[in-house]
């Protein structure tokens, strides 16, 4: 999960709107997608420059542009001309630094929204930003990266009942909205089954390398908090009619996106609380090992102090000690040591000390 806030000092000393590109480096072409309909068409066509789109403009009542790439910032800033969008939400597009959000506008609305996707080369979850702006007839998607995760929403509208076709363009920003958030609960999933796995390496093998691995977990969990939490916010804020742009009958479905919004923070916290748990009986599982490590050699300890005293007092080079002239006096000690012994672990034995 990208953490980092590598290339936002590149903005240092430049003018309020200057478009920079902040972000992981990418080679790839930008591509622009547009996606035209009404109740009884749909036209998608793909533009590999920003021109050739301008040309082409916009002549169906509802249109759906698809930027992948927004380390080309001289097609936003030519897309933000021709739309008439703001300098200053132009430079938060390209910054992908930024915390969900939405802003209102006139004649448009603005979202900024954390797309989290799972990584199946080591890491929890890829994080990227994806922003929308929503008008009266046509929707811009801003994308980091070609993906997937709006082709539902394409099969949707070029379906054959084409039921979106008929709706406006706020309800394609909630069908947007809720693509995202569904792939929320597949990230989640791959947390679960971390966590599990996690839970038992507690109880059978706990070891630091282990807590290596709950505290790795729990810096993901904190970073995808860090990106769901403010989504209810934005959210809440359509919901309530913050934004003109969507419509009271759009707004209705917006609550469902709210609903699974505080289901995926609950599952968040929840999880949280797990690794959380899972650390503290990391921790204690080690430490009672250590102790019963150190009650052993205690104990080893405590049963050579007495034979040590004994051996010692033998060792001493005195003339006058009767039991070095005796035939049974080396046997006598050694039984002698040999019964210490016995008593003390019969001793803790008893004492359940062993």
């Amino acid at each position: 999960m990208r953490r980092s806030l590598r290339g936002i000092g590149q903005k240092r000393g430049l003018s309020p709107g200057t478009l920079i590109y902040v972000g992981q480096n990418r080679n790839e072409r930008a591509v622009l997608t547009l996606v035209e309909y009404d109740k009884d068409e749909v036209i998608e066509t793909r533009f590999n420059k920003v021109s050739d789109f301008l040309h082409h403009g916009l002549r169906y009542p509802s249109n759906w542009i698809d930027v992948s790439g927004i380390h080309d910032v001289s097609m936003v800033g030519q897309l933000g001309e021709f739309f008439g969008i703001h300098p200053l939400v132009l430079e938060d597009i390209v910054n992908t630094h930024q915390r969900p959000k939405m802003e209102d506008h006139e004649g448009y609305c603005y979202l900024v929204l954390k797309l989290l996707l799972p990584n199946h080369e080591g890491n929890t979850a890829d994080i990227q930003q994806i922003s929308l702006i929503v008008g009266k007839d046509y929707v811009i998607s801003f994308q980091e990266t070609p993906n997937r995760v709006f082709e539902g929403v394409r099969n949707r509208i070029a379906g054959p009942l084409g039921r979106m076709r008929a709706l406006g363009t706020d309800y394609l920003a909630y069908a947007l909205l809720d693509a995202i958030i569904d792939h929320y609960y597949a990230v989640l999933e791959t947390f679960g089954e971390q966590i599990e796995a996690l839970e038992d390496k507690v109880v059978l093998e706990p070891d630091p390398r282990v807590i290596q691995e709950i505290h790795i977990l729990k810096n993901e969990l904190l970073f995808m908090r860090r990106s769901v939490w403010p989504l209810r916010e934005v959210v809440h804020a359509i919901q309530r009619g913050d934004s003109a742009v969507f419509t009271e009958g759009t707004r209705i479905y917006i609550r469902d996106i709210y609903d699974h919004t505080i289901q995926v923070i609950d599952t968040l916290e929840m999880y949280r609380d797990m690794v959380s748990g899972a650390l503290d009986v990391c921790l204690s599982s080690i430490s009672n090992r250590l102790n019963e490590v150190m009650k052993v050699l205690t104990i080893i300890s405590t049963i050579f102090i007495p034979l040590n005293f004994i051996a010692g007092v033998y060792g001493m080079n005195f003339r006058v000690m009767p039991e070095l002239e005796w035939a049974w006096g080396y046997p006598a000690v050694l039984c002698l040591m040999a019964a210490v012994a016995v008593s003390l672990l019969y001793f803790f034995r008893k004492r359940s000390w062993l």
